[in-house]
């Protein structure tokens, strides 16, 4: 039996956090848990990614995906980003919360496959900011054309954006025309 480590340092009895060993897994003893009731959605059971057992079995842990790319991302709207980022943050509080309880109970596995499970989460979160750089990076590039741009105002006062009428383009060539301004296309040569 594996007795909390504060009460071993503190000489005190047990509080009913010991844990059995069984096998290659670390299980809680359910029968010596303090009794008081807690709500079945409390946000911090969202630390965990089961409700009834602390750690993940090895199965478990070892099972993930793969990280999104940034190819995949660029194609997902602001809040989709936003979405995933968060989730990937909760994931990394899942893996460092089950690698502390690891780490409590001595339990002896998982620490390579959390590893891994944490490193293909930071490489999505990555790609995010890659992709995330990149709008920003658009972005400027797009304020400095758009500034020489004669249909558009960034001044704030007014519509943004005033599209020039098609007819005017239209008048313009023809006046440009009927004073042979209009350049000649050089004849294209077919074989």
């Amino acid at each position: 039996m594996i007795c909390n480590a504060r009460q071993k340092e503190k000489g005190g009895k047990p509080t009913g956090l010991e844990y059995l060993e069984v096998g290659s897994r670390v299980r809680d003893d359910e029968s010596k848990r303090n009794k008081v009731k807690v709500d079945e959605d409390h946000g911090l059971y969202e630390f965990f990614r089961h409700k009834d057992k602390a750690l993940s079995t090895p199965a478990e842990e070892g099972n993930h995906g793969r990280p999104w790319s940034a190819e995949e991302l660029r194609g997902k709207s602001w809040e989709d980003l936003h979405s995933l980022w968060w989730i990937c943050c909760k994931e990394r509080n899942r893996i460092a919360t089950e690698s502390y309880e690891r780490d409590r109970l001595e339990a002896g596995y998982g620490e390579e496959d959390s590893e891994k499970r944490d490193m293909t989460v930071r490489r999505t979160q990555r790609a995010i900011k890659q992709v995330l750089t990149e709008r920003y990076y658009s972005w400027q590039e797009a304020q400095v054309v758009a500034k020489d741009d004669p249909e558009i105002d960034l001044s704030g006062q007014g519509p943004i954006y005033t599209p020039r009428d098609f007819e005017e383009d239209i008048e313009e060539e023809v006046l440009a025309e009927s004073e042979g301004e209009v350049e000649q296309k050089p004849a294209q040569i077919t074989a």
